[in-house]
C-alpha cells in the first residue's frame, strides 16, 4: 500500500509547490499564531486552493475555541482538522459528528501508558498523529521519540508518525514502526519556518523507497 506523506507547516505558494510536486498526499496549513508556521486564514485558504485535487488540505489547530474552529474551516475549507492540543475525546468527536468532517488528534509519546491512554480516541477520531511530547510548542520542534514504542502497541485507531522526521531517518522510521503516514515540519527547513523545496522533495522520496513491497 502506498505510504502517505504529510509536509506540514507550508506557508507559501513556492513551498506548497514544492510538497505538490514532490508527490505529497497532505499538506498542512498551521493557524496557531505562536507558532513561526502560523498562517492567516486568508493565506491558508489561498494556500489550500493551490493544493485542491492534488493533495489533502489539513489544518492544525491548537486548543481553539469553538468560535474560532468554526471561523477556520469556513474559511479554509480543509479535508482534515488536526487538533495538536489538550482537546479531550469529546471535543474532538463533537467537532467531527457536528461538522462532518475528517479528524485527526496528535498525542506526544512518552511511554507505553501514554499509548494506552490513546484508546479514549477510539470512535473519535479518524486518525490518531503520533508525535514527540509538547516543548515550549505543541510541534515542530524537531524531537523524535521511542519508535519501539509503537512497533508493540495494538493500534485500534488508524495512525501516523510525527516528531523529528527528515530525509536521513525517516526510511528507519518507517522500517521499525509500520507507520502507513508520515508527517514531517521542521525536518525539511533551512530555518524554523522555512521549508526547503530540496529537503521535502528529498523525504518525500526517501519515504516511499521505504515503503513496504506488495
Amino acid at each position: 500500500m502506498p505510504i502517505d506523506i504529510k509536509i506540514c507547516g507550508l506557508s507559501t505558494p513556492e513551498t506548497m509547490g514544492a510538497a505538490l510536486d514532490a508527490g505529497a498526499t497532505h499538506v498542512g496549513l498551521v493557524h496557531f499564531e505562536p507558532s513561526p508556521r502560523h498562517v492567516p486564514l486568508s493565506d491558508a485558504s489561498e494556500l489550500r486552493a493551490q493544493a485542491r485535487g492534488r493533495a489533502k488540505a489539513v489544518l492544525l489547530l491548537v486548543n481553539a475555541d469553538i468560535e474560532t474552529t468554526s471561523r477556520a474551516i469556513e474559511a479554509v475549507k480543509p479535508d482534515v482538522i488536526q487538533f495538536h492540543g489538550t482537546e479531550t475525546p469529546e471535543w474532538v468527536s463533537l467537532v467531527r459528528d457536528q461538522l462532518k468532517i475528517e479528524v485527526w488528534k496528535a498525542l506526544g509519546v512518552k511511554d507505553k501508558p501514554t499509548l494506552a491512554k490513546s484508546d479514549r480516541y477510539i470512535g473519535k477520531v479518524d486518525r490518531l498523529l503520533f508525535d514527540a511530547p509538547a516543548k515550549a510548542l505543541p510541534g515542530g520542534n524537531g524531537t523524535s521519540f521511542d519508535w519501539s514504542l509503537l512497533a508493540e502497541h495494538n493500534h485500534k485507531i488508524e495512525w501516523g508518525l510525527a516528531g523529528g522526521l527528515t530525509p536521513d531517518n525517516v526510511g528507519d522510521a518507517i522500517r521499525q514502526t509500520g507507520a502507513s503516514l508520515v508527517d514531517t515540519s521542521s525536518g525539511v527547513e533551512s530555518a524554523p519556518g522555512i521549508k526547503d523545496p530540496a529537503k521535502i522533495a528529498a523525504f518525500c522520496a526517501a519515504a516511499r523507497a521505504a515503503q513496504p513491497q506488495e
